[in-house]
């Protein structure tokens, strides 16, 4: 049995974002396994963090939080090193030398000093270098302010006892930006920031009540059209604008098409939203404005920083989520997307372009307006987001990954089934969402059903907007396998060629004659 650990966690700004969510759910993990977990941080707005963080999973501790952010809007870098090392004092001065493990991610000046002050093991978790996260030029003042506080992270970061990054790319970025650490063999492994899957029973249930958790309001603009879905803090990084023009642009390009639904095409820009920040309330009234000046203002509708019941209703009422960054890191909205069963529409370069397989779990485009209206216009002209090849293509590729998964494992040939049914679990939900948000039928198609078969999953799947299938498909009342249009299109090529044809059932699938 692996022995309790205790870990401790050093964050910044313990908010909204990717790499609060990172912490948050690493330390929810830990905890659940029954290992002794303390977050400190050094702000922590009970209004706006994530709810694990106030539910009593773990501690969460708040110190430094007297000194300010900035001064006078400047030099907020230097101040954030400040802070940190206040709650790495803090830490010192509250527990001691009482933790196994200390994680910290985001400032690594803390790093020698917890090492110095603990005692113990400190893993450094870089998100991406600070230093590349500076705009503007660096000059006269500028570039000495920043030179001293670029070595200390460069020289910092190489203590950690063990460095990880959030994706290969940022694996490459790090390699290419210190240096030194390079040419002494300091090398960060990947470690891929991850989501929790909810249950079939959970995805079932937020599709069939997720108007509960949101205003009437927001309700009634979801039903009135098939609605695409951002999630971003309100940075300009995230170029949160690209949404909106793309929308802009969707729309000029569908006027009149009889292949797009006639009800109005809508978009949420939900996120993060911090009142303290000038950036946020800048980006913010800067994204009314253009809404304003491209008239789309009964299209486009606003929830800055949402909660977590306000998300999983969203993402189970949306057609599909846009996802602008030009240049992520990694991005954790994808991945809450395809959790949630929602294609994602994200740009072809860095971080997405490890999550997002385009054409199978979301389409990836030139970070322009007008690539991602064509995107948008893909998922639109199938009417259903499954029907453009996501769904059915995503379930076998599942299957799929983890038959490689067990072949690399070395796993015996008449014992991989076995092993992948551990892995993924006894059940699998199949459901389909139409433009509208209804549910519609979500029977296996043919390739779908016999893998399903094979691994002999319980299979729960809608017929139709009131009815559920629940059971297996070699269960004699199980639902016959249909044909895709793609399918359908291949088989009849191949009855246009073939002089002998076999016989067809009455779901239009082939069947060898006796």
């Amino acid at each position: 049995m692996t022995r309790q650990l205790r870990v401790a966690f050093c964050h910044p700004d313990l908010g909204l974002g990717g790499a609060e969510r990172l912490v948050v759910d690493a330390a929810f993990e830990l905890s659940q396994r029954g290992h002794k977990v303390d977050v400190y941080t050094a702000f922590h707005d009970h209004k706006r963090c994530f709810d694990e963080t106030v539910d009593g999973s773990f501690s969460v501790s708040v110190a430094g939080g007297w000194f300010p952010r900035t001064f006078l809007g400047r030099c907020q870098a230097l101040c954030a090193t400040i802070r940190c090392l206040l709650v790495a004092f803090y830490i010192w001065w509250s527990v001691g030398r009482a933790y196994d493990v200390v994680f910290v991610d985001a400032v690594s000046a803390v790093v020698p000093l917890l090492q110095c002050l603990l005692k113990c093991k400190v893993l450094f978790y870089c998100h991406y270098p600070d230093m590349l996260l500076v705009t503007g030029a660096r000059q006269g003042l500028r570039q000495a302010y920043r030179r001293p506080l670029d070595a200390l992270e460069e020289w910092s970061t190489g203590q950690a006892d063990l460095c990880l990054v959030n994706s290969r790319f940022t694996q490459g970025v790090f390699s290419r930006t210190f240096k030194n650490l390079a040419r002494k063999g300091i090398e960060p492994q990947v470690l891929y920031p991850a989501v929790r899957v909810p249950s079939k029973a959970a995805l079932a249930e937020s599709l069939a009540s997720w108007q509960q958790h949101l205003h009437q309001d927001l309700v009634s603009f979801l039903e009135a059209g098939p609605t695409f879905l951002s999630i971003n803090r309100f940075e300009r990084t995230k170029d949160l604008a690209l949404a909106v023009r793309a929308l802009s642009e969707l729309k000029i390009a569908t006027q009149g098409l009889p292949s797009i639904p006639a009800l109005p095409v809508h978009l949420i820009l939900a996120g993060g939203y911090d009142a303290r920040l000038a950036e946020n309330k800048e980006v913010y009234e800067e994204l009314q404005r253009l809404v304003a000046a491209l008239g789309l203002q009964s299209q486009v509708r606003f929830l800055p920083s949402f909660t977590t019941a306000e998300r999983t209703a969203l993402l189970a009422a949306c057609l599909a989520v846009v996802y602008t960054p030009p240049a992520e890191h990694f991005g954790i909205v994808p991945l809450e997307a395809m959790a949630a069963a929602r294609p994602v529409i994200a740009c072809n370069q860095a971080g997405p372009l490890e999550t997002v397989v385009h054409g199978v779990t979301g389409l990836l485009c030139r970070p322009d307006p007008q690539a991602f209206a064509r995107g948008m216009q893909t998922i639109l002209e199938k009417h259903d987001a499954r029907d453009a090849g996501f769904g059915p293509a995503a379930q076998r590729r599942l299957l799929e990954q983890w038959i490689q998964e067990a072949r690399r494992h070395g796993v015996a040939h008449h014992k991989v089934v076995s092993w992948v049914r551990r892995k993924i679990g006894p059940d699998i939900l199949i459901w389909r969402c139409r433009s509208d948000g209804s549910r519609g039928c979500a029977t296996p198609c043919v390739l779908c059903h016999r893998q399903l078969c094979k691994f002999d999953l319980r299979v729960h799947c809608s017929l139709d907007a009131q009815q559920w299938f629940s059971g297996r498909l070699t269960d004699f009342d199980a639902p016959s396998p249909v044909l895709t249009s793609g399918q359908r299109r291949q088989w009849q090529a191949y009855r246009e060629r073939s002089t002998v044809l076999p016989a067809v059932t009455s779901t239009g699938i082939p069947v060898r004659s006796t």
